[in-house]
């Protein structure tokens, strides 16, 4: 299989940790969404990444897509449920990973992200030059009662929405992986979420996050740091 993603796109990041989750080994290619390429919009004329490929040519857009395509299709094989048996913590567990994908990347993520880091790499005409601080400073705010909703749901369940870790664990920490690099996470304002974060980043699948660099953009002092 092959992923046509983003480093630092946190959509992209959460269907890697999936894939790692369930030992499935893929190819990963740099897509550059902002560039609207002929070939790339064949496969997902959204124009947003990741896209999954799969060998017999068949092309998944975004991750909770392909997240369903993999528990349909029974392929890989995850160490733990990464979906539970029962309809009503199934529906708690779409709940966060909507949260967290929809309303948390608006907030948070996305304006860090494409302010931060993917404008750098934008011509003009794609709509590259500096930061909008108005939305930096948004965003900023915004992560405070983000972290502090995360401390309280892994202080209730230990993981996000259960007694088990779930897709919703993997998508929030996807998030919070692209902001931590960026240096934006007050880790001191809410321990839980840190000790929480702690054990997901602990994870092997969590392994080749780590390893991502933005070129002449050192990451922050907690980003690789296990027991920060």
């Amino acid at each position: 299989m092959q992923i046509l993603h983003r480093p630092f796109c946190p959509h992209s990041r959460f269907l890697r940790l999936v894939l790692a989750e369930r030992g499935i080994d893929v190819d990963l290619t740099e897509e550059r969404p902002w560039e609207r390429r002929a070939d790339f919009l064949r496969l997902n004329p959204e124009g947003a990444t990741p896209v999954l490929v799969v060998a017999d040519a068949l092309a998944i857009p975004g991750a909770e897509i392909a997240c369903a395509w993999l528990d349909e299709s029974g392929t890989g094989t995850p160490s733990r449920p990464l979906l539970p048996e029962g309809p009503v913590e199934r529906v708690e567990v779409r709940r966060l990973v909507r949260w967290f994908n929809g309303k948390f990347f608006e907030e948070v993520s996305r304006p860090l992200v494409e302010e931060k880091i993917d404008k750098r790499f934008m011509s003009p005409e794609h709509g590259g030059g500096g930061p909008n601080t108005a939305a930096l400073r948004a965003a900023r705010a915004n992560i405070r009662y983000h972290l502090a909703y995360i401390g309280w749901l892994a202080a209730r369940n230990h993981w996000l929405a259960g007694a088990e870790m779930s897709y919703a664990d993997l998508a929030a920490a996807a998030h919070l992986s692209v902001v931590d690099y960026l240096g934006e996470v007050k880790w001191t304002e809410e321990a839980t979420a840190r000790e929480w974060y702690a054990r997901v980043k602990s994870r092997p699948s969590f392994r080749t996050l780590l390893a991502d660099r933005v070129a002449g953009m050192p990451a922050s002092a907690t980003y690789a740091d296990l027991d920060f």
